[in-house]
């Protein structure tokens, strides 16, 4: 799909200064480690709500945004405006989408899940009515319609995960683009650290005063039943979902990786 993108500068409407923070929360502490540098990037302003809703429109160019894994396409509406969305996987030049409460089940068209009919595949799913998409918009992530629920709507999410969305809510036909993403290689430690990667220790490299997993001699294992943060908190795999009032939506958890 890169061979299709588009060549033009962006939007420049359509463009805003993205400030950077290295990891740093406003008191100017790492929050996030091992992020710093990178190219200065422009953020584009996407509608991921229902900007144009009732309105045609076509799309003129498919461009790649450097501050997220998929696509974006640049629409023409027939009120004379544009926007930028996030673009469909196999979505092309020239074709017709539209936003309604309903319409036609068809690649890139936006409509209320209560309009979608089961089986159909979904992304940048809004979890409130008329707050915009919120999930399922990275790379190839994809959401499934399972059941219509009176005011509720059962979806399938990327992760197993079957939980009831509201069924005014919108959501958009289709997969999100560059399901290739995932496959893809940097080649070089110079590509991260253009992406705003900086470097990353291991901990077991590291001397026992700087990390729990330091310390032994040679190549030796981490001498504990499972791995932790620099602080001595557990790690990989544990849960850190709180308790919230959207559990009752949830009505089967996402399938957990270490049992396959």
């Amino acid at each position: 799909m890169k061979t299709i993108l588009s060549k033009q500068k962006p939007q420049k409407g359509l463009l805003k200064p993205l400030k950077t923070t290295a990891g740093r929360n406003f008191s100017g502490r790492i929050t996030v480690r091992h992020r710093g540098g990178g190219v200065k990037r422009m953020y584009r302003i996407i509608d991921f709500g229902q900007e144009k809703i009732n309105i045609k429109g076509t799309v003129s160019r498919l461009e790649y945004d450097p501050n997220r894994t998929s696509y974006l396409a640049f629409v023409d509406y027939a009120d004379n405006t544009g926007r930028y969305i996030l673009a469909a996987n196999n979505i092309k030049v020239g074709d017709e989408i539209t936003c309604a409460d309903s319409g036609e089940i068809k690649l890139g068209n936006r409509m209320m899940l209560k309009s979608i009919p089961v089986g159909i595949e979904v992304f940048n799913i809004e979890l409130e009515p008329n707050k915009g998409g919120q999930i399922v918009r990275s790379a190839g992530s994809v959401a499934r319609v399972m059941a219509h629920e009176g005011k509720f709507i059962q979806l399938e999410m990327p992760s197993k995960e079957i939980r009831r969305v509201p069924a005014e809510c919108f959501a958009s036909i289709g997969q999100v683009s560059h399901p290739e993403h995932r496959f893809e290689i940097f080649g070089k430690a110079g590509i991260s650290r253009k992406k705003g990667w900086r470097p990353t220790v291991r901990g077991s490299a590291m001397n026992p005063c700087d990390h729990p997993h330091g310390g032994g001699e040679g190549r030796t294992g981490i001498g504990m039943k499972y791995p932790k943060t620099p602080w001595g908190k557990p790690a990989l795999g544990v849960k850190t979902r709180k308790k919230r009032w959207t559990d009752k939506l949830i009505i089967r958890r996402r399938k957990n990786k270490s049992s396959k």
